[in-house]
């Protein structure tokens, strides 16, 4: 059983996150290239609408998750404006105006504003690796600016809206950590469908330009790939492993983006920008292999969540055992024990 607590959480969750990095990093370049002449707020709504399908077509049945309650709606709301108005307008605009591959690499300082909000908000647990890690990103993230700032205004502009959606980005990844309990897919369909209205209102407002049909069925599949899909991922990664963890395995999307950026013909490339992606990626194997283990105590815990009874945690009992995950109200007894353990739903301890 402690080999089962030590392996399982961070294998699953590291793999769900990698799942939802791979998918967010395809689309870095592909909204470059499928948004060209599309105002940005167009973008983020055609981007959100896609999310919003895949949101509405993967929710669970009630006994199998747990579902949104009011009390959710605040949070939500926020991490709509942060990370489906915010995030992908400055993103969307910032594509416009700097290079494929310099915007997708920026976009690992997500993991950056990610682990540091995690560490004040929930206390998530960073240890000095963890803190050189986010210094590595850090410079990194310097590195690539003072790049583009080479380049001249424009591009350093575009740079920075960038920065700014890693920043929205980051808020939204630590607020949507308080509801990786709930149903995914409820939280994907209620964020994308806020962030698509009000992305679509204010391309109304602006007058932004009419996409072709082309632009955006394509920019509509971008969305329900790279920002529905890999939104349900994430939130399932945070709940095995927690915000600061998932984002740093997240943080591989932009080597990606902007590997795929250069297959699809960015040459900008530059050795400043070379160096600023190897200490990122520096920066991201570091965090990645962090271990932490000790004897800590779980204090009584009233709460609902999809869980199975194999994971040493829920040991409650039923009348009828269910197979597989369920989701329910139950208590947990208090107890103390030891082993290998990651910021998840059960380990929000102080250090």
């Amino acid at each position: 059983m402690a080999s089962r607590l030590t392996r399982l959480p961070a294998l699953r969750g590291g793999l769900l996150a990698l799942l939802a990095a791979v998918l967010f990093g395809v689309s870095t370049p592909l909204v470059q290239r499928f948004g060209a002449g599309l105002g940005a707020f167009t973008t983020a709504a055609l981007l959100y609408a896609g999310a919003a399908a895949v949101g509405a077509l993967s929710r669970r049945h009630v006994e199998r998750e747990a579902q949104m309650v009011r009390g959710d709606l605040p949070r939500l709301m926020s991490m709509a404006a942060f990370g489906a108005v915010l995030g992908p307008v400055a993103m969307a605009w910032g594509l416009q105006h700097t290079s494929g591959t310099s915007a997708s690499l920026m976009l690992t300082l997500e993991a950056l504003f990610t682990a540091v909000l995690a560490r004040f908000l929930y206390q998530e647990m960073m240890d000095r690796r963890v803190w050189a890690a986010m210094l590595l990103l850090l410079a990194g993230g310097a590195a690539l600016v003072l790049d583009q700032g080479r380049s001249g205004g424009t591009q350093l502009w575009g740079m920075l809206a960038v920065l700014l959606a890693t920043a929205a980005w980051g808020a939204d990844n630590t607020l949507s950590r308080g509801l990786a309990e709930r149903d995914p897919g409820q939280v994907v369909l209620g964020k994308a469908v806020l962030g698509a209205t009000a992305t679509a209102l204010l391309a109304w407002v602006f007058r932004d330009p009419m996409p072709t049909l082309g632009a955006a069925i394509a920019l509509f599949l971008v969305g329900a790939s790279g920002y529905g899909l890999s939104l349900r991922f994430y939130l399932l990664a945070q709940r095995a492993f927690g915000a600061a963890r998932t984002g740093s395995v997240f943080a591989f999307a932009p080597f990606i983006g902007a590997a795929l950026a250069i297959m699809l013909g960015d040459r900008s490339g530059t050795w400043v920008m070379a160096a600023g992606g190897m200490l990122m990626m520096f920066g991201v194997v570091l965090h990645l292999a962090e271990s932490h283990g000790h004897e800590h105590a779980h204090e009584p815990l009233v709460h609902e969540h999809a869980h199975s009874h194999d994971d040493g945690h829920h040991t409650h009992s039923h009348d009828v055992m269910p197979h597989g995950s369920h989701s329910h109200l139950h208590t947990h007894e208090p107890t103390r024990h030891s082993h290998a353990h990651v910021p998840d739903a059960h380990h929000r301890h102080e250090h």
